[in-house]
Order: C-alpha cells, then sequence, then structure tokens
C-alpha cells in the first residue's frame, strides 16, 4: 500500500484544543502530512503559538482563539478557517476538560461543566463542520478525541466517563447520517497520556500512580502526545476511506485486559 494514502496535501484541517498538549500534537502532525490547519483553542498565545511552529516548518497555518462552548465561537472558527483557506475538509475535535472527584461529591455546576464543554461543545463543534462538509459536496472527516475514560471505569470521573461516553455513542450516529454525504467520522480513545489535561488532578504526578499505570498498561508506560499522529492521520486520510463510525483506543493495551 503506498504511503501516498496518508497525504494530505490540499486538505484544510481544524484541530480544537491545539494550543497545548495532545491538541498541540495533532495540529503539527496534520501539517507535516500536508494540510492546512487551523489550530483554535480558548488561549490566543497558545494556538498563536502552535501556528507559528507549523509556518516555521514550511507548514500553512492560522490561529483561531475561540470559546468551545459558544455557538457562535464554533461558527466563527469554521468560517475564518474557510475564509481564510477556501474550504473544510477535516475536523478534528479535541477540546475537553477533566475533573476528579468522587460521584456523591460532585456539584451541579461541575457536572454541567464537565457535559457542556466534553460533550455538548463537542456535538456543536462537530454539527458545524458537518454543516459546512455538507454543502461544500466533497466529503470530510471528522475526528472527535474521546477518551477510554468511555470505557472503562475509574474511580472519581463518572462526570468525565460519562460525557466521553455520550462523544463515543454521538461518533456512530454522525457517522451513521453523515455516510451518504461521503463524510467520515471517528474516535480516538487516549489513555494515560504523558500530558494530562487541565483538571486531572494532582494524584497523576505521584510515583505511586506511575506504578500503577506501569502495572495496568501491558505496554508498561504512558503514551505520548506524538503517538496521537499516526491515529488522527490515518482516520483524517484516504488511508481510511472505508473506515467510519469506528472508536479508536490509543492506550497501550489498557483497555484490552
Amino acid at each position: 500500500m503506498s504511503t501516498r494514502l496518508f497525504d494530505l496535501t490540499g486538505k484544510v484541517a481544524v484541530v480544537t484544543g491545539s494550543g497545548r498538549g495532545l491538541g498541540r500534537a495533532m495540529a503539527r502532525g496534520l501539517a507535516a502530512a500536508g494540510a492546512k490547519v487551523a489550530t483554535a483553542g480558548r488561549t490566543a498565545a497558545d494556538v498563536e503559538a502552535v501556528a507559528d511552529e507549523i509556518r516555521a516548518a514550511g507548514g500553512e497555518a492560522v490561529a483561531i482563539p475561540f470559546d468551545a462552548v459558544s455557538r457562535a465561537g464554533n461558527r466563527r472558527l469554521f468560517d475564518e478557517t474557510v475564509a481564510r483557506f477556501g474550504h473544510l475538509d477535516i475536523a478534528v475535535v479535541n477540546h475537553g476538560v477533566g475533573r476528579a472527584k468522587p460521584a456523591v461529591e460532585v456539584t451541579d455546576a461541575e457536572l454541567a461543566e464537565t457535559i457542556d464543554i466534553n460533550l455538548k461543545s463537542a456535538f456543536v463543534c462537530g454539527q458545524e463542520a458537518a454543516r459546512r462538509m455538507v454543502a461544500r459536496g466533497a466529503g470530510g472527516a471528522i475526528v472527535f478525541t474521546s477518551s477510554t475514560g468511555s470505557l472503562a471505569a475509574f474511580a472519581n470521573l463518572s462526570t468525565y466517563g460519562a460525557a466521553k461516553g455520550g462523544v463515543d455513542q454521538m461518533c456512530r450516529h454522525f457517522a451513521q447520517e453523515l455516510a451518504p454525504h461521503g463524510i467520515r467520522v471517528n474516535a480516538v480513545n487516549p489513555g494515560y497520556m504523558e500530558h494530562r489535561m487541565r483538571g486531572s488532578g494532582k494524584r497523576h504526578e505521584t510515583p505511586e500512580m506511575a506504578e500503577e499505570i506501569r502495572l495496568a498498561t501491558p505496554m508498561a508506560r504512558r503514551g505520548r502526545s506524538e503517538e496521537m499522529v499516526g491515529p488522527v492521520i490515518f482516520l483524517a486520510s484516504d488511508a481510511a476511506s472505508f473506515v467510519t463510525g469506528h472508536v479508536l483506543p490509543v492506550d497501550g493495551g489498557y483497555v484490552a485486559v
């Protein structure tokens, strides 16, 4: 099989939550594969820095700060991307927040925040991307970042796991509805990664947690941010031309045991 199947030259991609961590790696990786990339996130300086890195490496990028939970913010993100690059081919819906807390102690405000950012805003972002792809009539690819928290139970992550479980099922429904338009929809589910999202808690920094992860993961380590790049390029590219509605753990085998 030719590696040209993974070539994204001429494609236009949006990556949300790309100011740091997994999103930064994904944005840089898509650009290295040839895509023009809109980096998007809530902190202007962060997404601009990633866009600068892409341009310094010879790629094309624009930074678009946006409010993930705002319908208007999502519309503006895709409108500005299309205005800058002419169209939209790929949307990586990657923004999210983690909140570690026992289920019986979660407040209404914390529950609403977790659902709004991780599920509701992912739906809106995917919806706005799909609307533009449908209107163009040239297909496309949407990749949601979910979590192994949707596939296995973890202590103190009930709200996060519930929201990400919704993302998995949303991915399947989007895939079924958008397939007639040539739009493929998939999800990647990171496991324990070296990068920790905001709100994940200080326990992740302890030697005890590192040992727990080593023993529970067949590959006996955390994943690196860069190890999300290959799966996302695959799902965004012609190499996955017959793959849709798939939830792909990227977790060193954690949920396989």
